[in-house]
């Protein structure tokens, strides 16, 4: 989408990246933004109002309740869609566009007034998938954060002792995943992020990807630690994997380490500018299957590698470019996205190791300091 084109999103700028990305500040609940003509509009309530005027200087910034008192005179019950359709019959506009994720009834609502409404499912901000110097910045910082948590969690399990049947315990008392996962979490809140279903998964739990694993945690047996925080100063997320074993890992599951940081290194060396995402992804499922490690569906679950390779990430934790069988993307210099080839296999165990990188015109920058340690 150009910026001549005119753009409407009703949301709020904590949830949506969109509305984020267009303002620059969080605001808890839905308001109006509208971009007409290149110019920026944002409708907003009174208790808003002085704080947008501040955050938000590239905003004309319009009172919303002002609507709602001049709409009183001719509408019993005014609302989001007659404040809208107001604003842009003022301008003499009936057509606007809107981001796929546009709520449906107010869609319908506006098309009572005779406004034409028109998706993007292209998006709105493409420009989003390729991030500036002061976003890779950003990125980087939530990055960080997601290393202070990880680090603690590392340490956590590197201090907690080996019981009965392998269980391990800390500070006297089993140690859980979920007690692990608040320690994650809380070295991470006190560093300025939040986090939202850390992983932290034990042997045959770690073989559903994205499974945040419940229970005891043992000794001996590949535990991943899946640590995606978003700052809360500026939206941004960071994104890292680990996989580790408190105490000694089986020769098995060194192979199966040692194969998934091969891997690793050999999608990096194929993220190039007008590389096709697909081929890189396939790169990595090729190089496990010359090394024995199948992908197929056995007692009715997926085992070996069966997820994508990677995905963008910004102010989402998932989007634009993705590494993965179904891709159509090319990758370009300014994408930020992650590496994060595993292998599940029941019985066995799993390993997912993930950094994020930029791309620039030479090739990959890995924004990840995080080293990569199996035994601890």
């Amino acid at each position: 989408m150009s910026d001549s084109e005119n753009l409407l999103i009703v949301a709020d700028s904590e949830r949506d990246a969109n509305m984020l990305y267009a303002v620059g500040l969080f605001v808890p609940d839905p308001f109006i933004y509208f971009r007409l003509e290149g110019n920026c509009h944002v409708v907003v309530s009174d208790m808003e109002v002085n704080r947008m005027r501040q955050r938000a200087r590239h905003c004309r910034v319009i009172s919303y309740n002002q609507c709602l008192d001049k709409l009183r005179r001719k509408v019993k019950r005014p609302g989001l869609a007659t404040v809208i359709s107001l604003l842009l019959r003022e301008r003499q506009l009936r057509k606007i566009f809107v981001p796929a994720n546009f709520p449906l009834g107010l869609a319908r609502e506006l098309r009572h007034y005779r406004i034409k409404v028109r998706v993007k499912p292209d998006g709105v901000f493409p420009q989003r998938e390729f991030k500036r110097a002061d976003e890779i910045k950003k990125i980087s910082a939530a990055l960080m954060m997601a290393e202070v948590g990880l680090a603690e969690g590392m340490q956590a399990l590197k201090t907690s002792k080996i019981g009965r049947h392998g269980k391990l315990t800390y500070h006297g008392a089993p140690l859980t995943s979920e007690k692990l996962r608040g320690v994650i979490d809380t070295a991470i809140l006190q560093a300025g992020g939040l986090t939202g279903h850390t992983i932290v998964a034990g042997g045959r739990q770690a073989c559903d990807p994205h499974e945040a694993g419940h229970g005891p945690l043992r000794a001996n047996e590949p535990v991943i630690l899946d640590v995606f925080p978003r700052s809360q100063k500026t939206g941004y997320f960071g994104d890292i994997t680990r996989t580790v074993v408190r105490g000694r890992a089986s020769e098995a599951v060194r192979r199966l380490y040692d194969t998934v940081a091969r891997a690793q290194e050999i999608a990096f060396a194929r993220l190039l500018p007008a590389a096709k995402a697909v081929d890189v992804h396939t790169a990595v499922q090729t190089f496990f299957e010359t090394e024995g490690y199948k992908t197929v569906k056995k007692g009715g679950r997926m085992q070996g590698f069966f997820h994508g390779t990677g995905h963008g990430v910004g102010m989402e934790i998932h989007e634009a470019p993705r590494l993965g069988v179904t891709s159509h993307d090319v990758l370009a210099a300014g994408q930020v996205l992650t590496i994060e080839p595993g292998l599940y296999y029941p019985g066995l165990g799993a390993v997912r190791l993930e950094d994020v990188a930029v791309l620039t015109a030479q090739g990959a920058r890995n924004l990840t300091k995080f080293e990569k340690v199996l035994e601890l």
